[in-house]
């Protein structure tokens, strides 16, 4: 008996303790939007932080160009609300902004965590892979293509380098989150916990 439980309780650790390569998609599907969510929101502090620190003929030259004067998430909540002829208060639109916003950035994270275990490179620099591809395809190309901003000429130089290093830092930001999450879940300390209990499960047999 005592050697039963034991072969089986260390079978429920070794489980526990799989790595995270043999997680289930949907697993990394809600990790990749959690670290998706902690990028967006450093995307939005390092853009912050470089546009306050533009000279204004920049700011005014972005400004001028953008669709709706609005950065591609507002423009897309202000191109729904031409279409269905309606006009959200400044509040509900800022509102909606900000949630197109943070789902344009969850969801390639999404994708991001499903694959990123069979990329080449690991750690930081696979976050700046990431980050580096998402500019150049959607802040570079798909968001001028669908309207919600104006052709990359049309941008001061200021604007391109303020959208290629806040998603650099999401990119890098949402790696470190991925892997932080991933390093948690192989601790060996939960193994560790239900390996323990074999000692006392005997003895308490035995009374």
């Amino acid at each position: 008996m005592e050697d039963l439980l034991e072969r089986g309780t260390r079978g429920m650790a070794a489980t526990d303790s799989q790595p995270a390569e043999g997680y289930g998609v949907v697993s990394k599907a809600v990790m990749g939007a959690a670290a998706g969510a902690v990028g967006t929101w450093a995307l939005d502090r390092a853009d912050w932080l470089m546009w306050n620190n533009e000279s204004e003929e920049a700011r005014l030259q972005t400004n001028a160009v953008r669709p709706f004067g609005e950065p591609p998430a507002h423009a897309l909540v202000s191109m729904v609300e031409e279409a269905l002829g309606i006009e959200m208060t400044p509040e509900q639109h800022e509102l909606a902004g900000v949630a197109v916003h943070y789902a344009i950035g969850i969801s390639p994270a999404i994708v991001y965590a499903i694959v990123r275990d069979k990329l080449p490179v690991r750690g930081p620099a696979r976050g700046l892979l990431y980050g580096l591809g998402l500019f150049l395809l959607q802040d570079e190309g798909v968001n001028a293509a669908t309207g919600l901003s104006a052709k990359p000429q049309d941008y001061p130089w200021q604007a391109h380098a303020r959208g290629l290093v806040s998603h650099l830092v999401y990119g890098v930001v949402t790696e470190v989150v991925l892997d932080a999450m991933d390093r948690s879940l192989r601790s060996p300390s939960v193994g560790a916990e239900v390996g323990s209990e074999p000692q006392g499960r005997p003895r308490a047999i035995r009374r």
